[in-house]
């Protein structure tokens, strides 16, 4: 059973949902955001509060209801606040500079990468080794994110690579002679 869905979710203001037919969207200050709706879930609007719920009581459809309510949390806090996730590049000569949608990342390579950022997500370098990924789309931040950081991840021996702020690389002992 999903307790999830149990809490509502609090519109701030500035937010407007609607729903038509089975696709619900949210508007605010940073972007509008949409979701497909399954059939076994109703989304429900009280005031400035929303509550997800299972249209029958099986299993699949309470599980469902919990995923939507995090997915629709996920959007109204995307729309009035944002996510970001923050990169820093560790390296002798590594560095990245952002160039309106192009992010120029040079990592040890023969030649920089240049990233397209897609549209909807702003990727900003407040220093050479740092970079800071921006959006209203919590999946498409992240995935931006781990797009960036497949580029060159940290090895385990020297640390060298590009890392999650928030990451804590395991480094393992060098050969002994």
């Amino acid at each position: 059973m999903s307790r999830v869905a149990n809490n509502p979710v609090k519109l701030p203001k500035g937010v407007e949902v609607n729903q038509k037919g089975d696709v619900f969207s949210v508007k605010g200050s940073k972007g509008n955001l949409q979701l497909a709706l399954n059939s076994a879930v109703q989304i429900d609007q009280d005031g400035d509060t929303l509550r997800v719920s299972a249209k029958d009581a099986s299993r699949q459809a309470v599980a469902l209801s919990g995923t939507f309510r995090a997915l629709v949390n996920n959007m109204v806090i995307g729309v009035s606040e944002g996510f970001q996730r923050k990169l820093q590049l560790q390296g002798v000569g590594y560095r990245a500079k952002a160039q309106g949608q192009v992010l120029s990342i040079s990592v040890g390579f023969s030649h920089p990468v240049d990233f397209e950022v897609p549209q909807g997500v702003t990727a900003e370098t407040p220093t050479p080794t740092e970079i800071v990924i921006s959006g209203a789309d919590k999946q498409q931040v992240g995935h931006v994110a781990a797009k960036i950081r497949e580029l060159r991840p940290p090895e385990p021996y020297k640390g060298k690579g590009i890392r999650y702020l928030d990451e804590n690389v395991y480094r393992k002992e060098a050969k002994k002679k």
